[in-house]
């Protein structure tokens, strides 16, 4: 059987007020304390379309290789819900912002192009709150400072074919998306959200089998998860020579299956009609060639000239640009020291280890800037300090705030590089480990690295491994 996977994504758009009113969309204020009569659905209120919601609209279709509409029109979806307060959400439907793009995603080192039928913009719905859980509830509590905020939904076409490439596709949407600072990606707040239709058809077939919508999905994680247990149930299913219903199912994330929600809606039972309050709007071409000239540089062919121009591997290109700031960063402190790979191992090994995992803008306001960690790597370098002493700074350089070098002049960190003085600690070294230069006699190479650990833990850390290794090679050569 051939899988066949297509995904409906919202995301909330970056704006300071919601779609059709002023109210802030601020995240994790007080219960309805960022509402009015507009996004109350009040009676005789008009709504007004936000601005800055379409152009980030227009910069996602574009970034999504969308064909922009020359016009779009929003409509009224009926629907009947606690969370909704007009009973009927503001969407657009036959006339979208716009249509058939696509977005390249690769999986396991293979390339593959996934179709994007449509990207439409709507407003968000309120939050029920259940006291307890959704089954037992005695009570349900609504907050809507979430209704009205700007969703921008993006469906693609059902050419996903496993549940890690639903994964991936997902993973590089948000990247596009966090690029082009349209939205925060936020899974975890709701900024971004996913719906999964999966089916199942025999190989070889045209004709799609009875999909089944697949919803409350919060992380990457999840969204494989949920992909590989329908997937499964559905091939037991048919494979039992069941019939799979139209439906949509919940994700339940603790015990990792589906279970039914509810028959799954047509169109038609939405009753949709143009929204009469709002006139179609007619988009500026200038203004849509303007915002294309805008567009950054972004995540794939990022991570495509990262290879190609600093010689970078795969893995260090696909981790630096996971977030542009970090991409950014990367290249600042290459443009202060050329060495591509050095300064990827220290962002990737050192400098990320201090920073909060779940923050992709922590790296902005990191008190070691590019310019501070490549004067640094410069001190190694130049042998000023060596690799590990330049660790322990780097810790240092993260509470104080101080540039490398105050901290190395301070207190006295300079690598140890004269001979004389190297000499002495190695015959000392030697004299007070007879077994080791025992064991190197025997042929045990292992034992002369050792050594020069012990010389280095003498100089605390100070000295200078490459002299150090020559210095001792030479004296146990001797012996």
């Amino acid at each position: 059987m051939e899988v066949v996977i297509g995904l409906e994504v919202h995301a909330q758009l970056l704006t300071r007020s919601k779609m059709f009113c002023g109210c802030p969309t601020s995240f994790g204020a007080p219960p309805n304390s960022q509402t009015c009569p507009v996004c109350q659905g009040m009676p005789g209120v008009l709504p007004v379309v936000n601005r800055r919601a379409i152009e980030f609209g227009i910069r996602a279709a574009l970034a999504f290789n969308c064909r922009v509409n020359d016009a779009c029109r929003f409509a009224r979806k009926h629907y009947y819900y606690p969370d909704m307060p007009k009973n009927f959400q503001i969407t657009q439907y036959e006339e979208p912002l716009a249509e058939d793009g696509y977005l390249e995603i690769d999986v396991d080192g293979a390339s593959r192009t996934i179709g994007i039928q449509r990207l439409h913009l709507e407003e968000d719905v309120g939050k029920l709150l259940h006291e307890g859980t959704l089954e037992t509830a005695q009570a349900s509590l609504v907050d809507y400072n979430r209704s009205g905020v700007p969703l921008m939904e993006t469906v693609s076409k059902p050419d996903l074919r496993s549940p890690e490439e639903a994964s991936a596709y997902l993973k590089a949407f948000r990247a596009v998306l966090v690029y082009l600072g349209v939205s925060s990606g936020n899974m975890e707040e709701g900024s971004l959200r996913c719906d999964a239709n999966v089916s199942l058809r025999p190989r070889g077939a045209r004709e799609l089998g009875t999909k089944v919508e697949i919803k409350n999905m919060n992380s990457f994680r999840n969204v494989q998860r949920a992909l590989e247990f329908e997937v499964r149930r559905q091939a037991q299913a048919l494979g039992a020579g069941e019939r799979i219903v139209q439906e949509t199912r919940l994700w339940d994330a603790d015990g990792g299956y589906t279970r039914s929600m509810r028959s799954k809606e047509y169109a038609h039972d939405y009753r949709y009609f143009p929204e009469p309050d709002l006139v179609p709007l007619t988009l500026d071409r200038a203004r849509v060639a303007e915002i294309r000239a805008g567009l950054p540089e972004l995540p794939r062919q990022r991570r495509q000239r990262f290879v190609s121009q600093y010689g970078l591997p795969q893995y260090d290109a696909e981790l630096l640009t996971q977030s542009r700031a970090l991409a950014e960063y990367f290249e600042a402190a290459v443009r202060e020291l050329s060495q591509p790979k050095i300064v990827s191992n220290w962002i990737m090994s050192e400098l990320l280890r201090e920073l909060p995992a779940d923050d992709e803008r922590a790296i902005e306001s990191s008190p070691i800037t590019p310019e501070r960690l490549a004067g640094l790597l410069k001190l190694v370098e130049a042998g000023t300090i060596s690799g590990k002493i330049a660790k322990d700074v780097l810790q240092k350089m993260f509470v104080s705030g101080e540039d490398a070098r105050v901290i190395v002049s301070r207190e006295g960190l300079t690598q140890v590089a004269d001979e004389a003085a190297l000499g002495a600690v190695i015959d000392r070294v030697i004299a007070q480990n007879p077994k080791a230069i025992e064991d190197y006699r025997r042929g045990k190479t292992v034992a002369a690295k050792a050594l020069v650990g012990q010389v280095m833990k003498a100089t605390g850390g100070k000295a200078n491994p490459g002299i150090v290794n020559r210095l001792l090679e030479e004296k146990l050569s001797q012996i």
